[in-house]
């Protein structure tokens, strides 16, 4: 049985390649190997830098001595959701493999994916200290004002121009991209990536439950979210741990596969400059 549950295990990996094709936050994942697992399962330790900034000069001295302190901190993940899948013994563990690909996949795609978005977005946007405004935005008009605003906003604050990420509802970006006049294609052009995302994953708030999510009562809706890499803490470990064999299920003939998704989305205390909201009113 031992090959059996090797079998399946094999599929582990092409989950992960399911979710990076899905999601569409993933532009945002930390690098992996920057990630260590904690001591506890809803732990990980990332890196973070700390240094020193400008001092004087001093002609008889010269230089004042400077600190760059890299040290790893442990967080505490804030995203731990899981299922258990039911495949059914049929002809052979190979056939049963496929079927349990088939089923995981289309639940990372349909149920896993929307969910880490919608909680990503909503963690990033309510975080203290970002920068929130509101506004009916009925016309491309509105909406390019709207950007120029962030952009400005994000320029005062010295966020870095190179690598800022837009997620904006689809029916806005149309309203602007119909527009088609200079204003509209300079403000698109100070992103260096624009990601459509539909209505049900933009919100300020979430409600997690044994059905999934849904927008969370008092929430607000949001027109766009524009992201720093730099500014957000986003690390997810796909797992699926438990496989039972028919043979050990005490409940059916069947196989059953434990699938665990956790992980961490927060903003950096000293980075909050690098995310901007825009709801509705």
């Amino acid at each position: 049985m031992a090959n059996d549950i090797t079998l399946f295990k094999s599929c582990i990996p092409l989950l992960d390649e399911v979710y990076k094709e899905a999601s569409l936050t993933s532009v945002l994942d930390g690098a992996p190997e920057l990630a260590q697992s904690g001591a506890n399962a809803d732990e990980m330790i990332i890196p973070l830098m700390e240094m020193s900034g400008l001092a004087d000069y001093s002609r008889a001295s010269g230089f004042e001595q400077g600190d760059v302190t890299l040290r790893q901190e442990t967080v505490r993940c804030n995203f731990d959701r899981g299922r258990m899948f039911t495949v059914d013994a049929l002809d052979d563990a190979e056939t049963a493999g496929i079927a349990f690909g088939r089923l995981s996949g289309e639940f990372i795609r349909t149920r896993v994916v929307p969910e880490l978005d919608a909680f990503r977005l909503s963690r990033y946007a309510s975080f203290p200290g970002v920068t929130v405004r509101s506004a009916a935005l009925s016309t491309g008009a509105a909406a390019v004002e709207a950007l120029r605003a962030c952009v400005t906003r994000m320029d005062d604050l010295e966020v870095p121009a190179d690598g800022r990420v837009l997620f904006i509802l689809p029916a806005l970006r149309g309203l602007i991209e119909d527009l088609d006049t200079t204003k509209s294609r300079a403000v698109l052009g100070r992103f260096s990536q624009i990601i459509s995302v539909p209505q049900t994953r933009m919100y300020t708030a979430i409600t997690q439950n044994s059905a999934g999510y849904q927008k969370a009562e008092g929430a607000k809706d949001l027109n766009f979210l524009c992201v720093h890499p730099s500014a957000v803490i986003q690390y997810q470990k796909h797992i699926a741990p438990k496989i039972i064999t028919p043979e050990m299920n005490p409940d059916a003939d069947a196989w059953k596969f434990g699938y665990r998704s956790v992980g961490i989305a927060s903003v950096y205390q000293n980075k909050v400059a690098g995310v901007y909201a825009h709801t509705a009113v």
